[in-house]
């Protein structure tokens, strides 16, 4: 049995991942740890966790939990999973990995030194959703993928919106890494990796200027050793939105969005067809069920370390 112990609490885990813990096989979510001692108790008490804790030493010391869930911000990921995997805890953390690849590396050193098991959060990689997408390329049904153009349009947020703190952490890059492309794009960059393979070269523009402000427009390119070119704009300062990848090849073309949860459309000349998914009630679901059975030895990792320094390695590239 996988006893979970979450290290944050916030909104993320409400809903997508949170209630996962306890619906998954051989799985179960017994502590809770936020600095917060009145939220960390309402949320064990919501939620019916029976341990609820303040300080992450003192949940690590519980003996009874032996797989940690990090859901706080990026800037002390680094950090959590350190203190996890010197307690001998197996790890499952949060994208973005980490503020950048050098601070993704140092985990790879750290699960080395020990000899650790850590799984990267990027859950799209078990989403029914995008299973199919990579089912379709995979298949031949669009022929020799060639090309993939993205497009991520987001209407500026207002004076309003970021004075929330779950919207001004985001954008702030001391704790984020970067701003709304380091919170959106890791979901879309893995997947282009879980699907087309090891990126040859990768490049890209932002408007970033130092470290100071967040990217507002970035563009970026990618070459797979297959031969597939991806090219994608994130414009988060327009005043319509978008949400679009499509993938062309040979034969026809595949259409999907990453966040809308739009029909996934096939195109082979003449003739069209959609795929349409219901939402999943808990988005998270399907990774923590690989993520336990791996931390049970039953199947491979879904997303290691190597997965998680690659796509911050691309976000560098783009941004920096």
């Amino acid at each position: 049995m996988i006893k979970w112990g979450m290290i944050g609490a916030g909104d993320v885990t409400e809903v997508k991942s949170g209630p996962a813990f306890r619906k998954v096989e051989d799985s179960d979510l017994i502590a809770v740890m936020r600095r917060d001692e009145e939220k960390v108790k309402d949320y064990a008490a919501r939620h019916g966790i029976a341990n609820w804790y303040t300080d992450v030493e003192a949940m690590l010391a519980n003996s009874d939990v032996n797989a940690v869930y990090i859901a706080t911000p990026p800037h002390v990921h680094l950090h959590y999973v350190e203190k996890a995997l010197q307690a001998g805890k197996m790890v499952y953390v949060e994208k973005p990995l980490a503020l950048d690849a050098h601070e993704a590396r140092q985990m790879k050193d750290l699960l080395k030194r020990y000899s650790g098991k850590l799984v990267v959060a990027h859950y799209r990689r078990a989403n029914p959703y995008f299973l199919k997408v990579k089912e379709i390329v995979e298949s031949g049904l669009i022929g020799q993928a060639s090309l993939v153009h993205l497009n991520m349009y987001k209407k500026a947020q207002s004076a309003e919106e970021l004075s929330i703190s779950k919207n001004k952490w985001r954008i702030d890059p001391a704790i984020s890494g970067g701003g709304l492309f380091h919170d959106l794009a890791p979901h879309q960059l893995d997947l282009m990796v879980a699907i087309f393979g090891s990126p040859l070269h990768y490049c890209g523009l932002s408007d970033v200027k130092g470290t100071e402000k967040p990217a507002t427009r970035v563009s970026g390119q990618v070459l797979f050793d297959r031969g597939v070119l991806f090219h994608g704009i994130w414009d988060f300062d327009r005043t319509e939105e978008e949400d679009l990848c499509v993938i062309l090849g040979s034969e026809g073309k595949l259409r999907f969005s990453f966040f809308e949860g739009k029909p996934i459309v096939l195109e082979r000349g003449e003739d069209i067809d959609e795929f349409a998914f219901e939402p999943l009630q808990h988005v998270q679901q399907p990774m923590i069920e690989q993520t336990v059975r791996y931390f049970k030895g039953e199947v491979d990792n879904p997303c290691t370390i190597e997965d998680g320094i690659l796509c911050m390695e691309i976000i560098d590239a783009f941004t920096k």
